[in-house]
């Protein structure tokens, strides 16, 4: 039969964790030399000199190790392992050492910590140290039983699930485009709610209760935004941005979030759509909305993904290219390719009468001949500035032609069309008054629509008239040349 100390002997060489038993009776002394000498912080006083850690490393024997130990750090045997100690414990070690040494130092007979530790073939460990003083040593700590578990795998999983982490909270915080993370559970207990009620056409139901839309709005619950929504929405904070966000969602936003209900409604947890929205400065912002219910959430929809793309500046073009499309650049009225079409419509309406005026700027060609372009552009531009401050809708001003003008007015009487060319004719006065070297002069010629008479005729006939007129003017300006040679002026 065998004694307790061959059993404890075959316990330690058998055990399946790695032990070792080492004497830290030199570390004691030494700690005493530094107590005489007044150290009584000793982590402070070791993480001021790391060679201090050392020189108590170097006091403790490892007295034994058992098989384990020697499998673990890859060392045939004992005095192979105790010769490659400085391979072992190296590097990180010495910072961790401190925790173990000072749970001595402050009288505690057992200590426990993570370390880094090496083989001896140089494989990195991640050790989970757990340290005891035996019974009978706390004296003179001659004999402390340690385990070194392998903790690597753990170790390596528990950095593997934070770098990703650390990745996704780059990927959001970093993103260019704005996200945030949103709760949308309330919303969602409102949508089943809805259901079980027996509504089935959820359009009507929100046509018969227009404050369900707000409802569900005011249930949204804003987790998390990233730095592009910050920048995005000139908020100063995220503190700024939850407190003011009732000035980004306004207006039209109320119907853009009417459409995203009725895509969950559908159970279309992933859609997109074009929304207004505004930045704190009141300056507007276009995005394009993509909403997601993140994977393992469609049950309940408490975490979503707003993701917002500005298109601000692609709207602003194509407000801009349509305004091209319907507009003359130099005068900023609606160009012949708009009047055309307002013709067109004007024929399928039945709203009558409609007016036309047809207005020619005289001597644009004699302008541009004798001072250039520039100048006769000056001519064009103060007309547009005359028509567009004087017609508003439902009427319409255009240049349709290079000289030529026309208003459109639908509804307007010959009193309306004949009170229009006054205001024309006064506006044209003040203006002349102050470019009085080159005054603006027009013909102008006026319709209104007969019973049964299609727009195109009406405006042949305000075009006729405004011939007249043009004829009328320069067989005016002829006499008034021809009266003044006869005079010699």
């Amino acid at each position: 039969m065998m004694n307790a100390q061959e059993f404890s002997s075959t316990i330690f060489d058998l055990a399946p964790v790695a032990m070792w038993l080492e004497d830290f009776s030199g570390v004691k002394e030494q700690f005493d030399l530094w107590r005489s000498e007044g150290v009584t912080d000793l982590r402070s006083f070791l993480l001021a000199d790391l060679q201090r850690v050392a020189a108590c490393s170097q006091k403790i024997s490892v007295l034994a190790v058992n098989a384990k130990t020697l499998e673990l750090f890859e060392a045939q045997s004992f005095e192979t392992l105790v010769g490659g100690l400085c391979n072992i414990f190296r590097g990180e070690m010495l910072q961790s050492h401190v925790n173990e040494l000072v749970a001595l130092w402050e009288g505690r007979t057992e200590f426990s910590g993570t370390a880094i530790n090496y083989t001896l073939g140089g494989r990195r460990l991640d050790i989970q140290l757990r340290g005891v003083v035996l019974p009978g040593h706390e004296a003179s700590w001659d004999r402390l039983l340690l385990t070194t578990e392998d903790v690597t795998a753990r170790e390596e999983a528990r950095r593997q699930e934070e770098r990703q982490r650390r990745y996704a909270e780059g990927m959001f915080e970093h993103s260019p485009v704005s996200l945030w993370v949103e709760d949308f559970s309330r919303i969602k207990i409102l949508l089943d709610g809805i259901r079980h009620r027996g509504i089935v056409d959820f359009q009507v139901f929100l046509d018969v209760h227009p404050e369900f839309v707000q409802q569900c709005m005011s249930e949204i619950s804003v987790l998390d935004v990233n730095q592009a929504t910050l920048d995005l929405f000139c908020a100063p904070d995220r503190q700024t941005l939850h407190q003011r966000i009732g000035e980004v969602f306004r207006d039209d936003m109320e119907k853009h979030f009417r459409g995203q209900l009725v895509e969950l409604w559908n159970e279309r947890l992933f859609h997109q759509r074009e929304v207004l929205n505004y930045a704190l400065d009141g300056s507007e912002r276009h995005v394009l909305l993509q909403f997601s219910v993140f994977p393992g959430h469609e049950h309940d929809w408490s975490l979503v993904q707003v993701a917002l793309t500005d298109i601000t500046a692609r709207k602003k073009a194509e407000a801009y290219l349509e305004y091209l499309g319907k507009h003359d650049v130099l005068t900023r009225l609606y160009n012949r390719a708009f009047y055309m079409d307002e013709i067109n419509r004007l024929e399928r309406k039945s709203l009558r009468p409609v007016s036309a005026i047809i207005i020619d700027l005289n001597g644009l060609k004699e302008a541009n001949d004798e001072s250039g372009h520039d100048a006769g552009d000056s001519l064009l531009r103060r007309m547009g500035e005359v028509l567009n401050s004087v017609v508003s809708q439902p009427n319409h001003a255009a240049r349709i032609g290079g000289d030529e003008f026309a208003v459109l007015m639908p509804g307007a009487d010959e009193i309306a069309a004949s009170a229009m060319v006054d205001t024309i004719n006064e506006l044209l006065k003040i203006n002349n008054q102050f470019y009085s070297s080159s005054p603006l002069s027009v013909a102008i010629g006026v319709a209104t629509s007969h019973q049964g008479e299609t727009i195109e005729a009406m405006v042949k006939r305000a075009d006729l008239g405004m011939y007249e007129h043009k004829k009328a003017h320069y067989a005016a300006t002829a006499s008034v040349g021809t009266l003044h040679a006869k005079h010699g002026v």
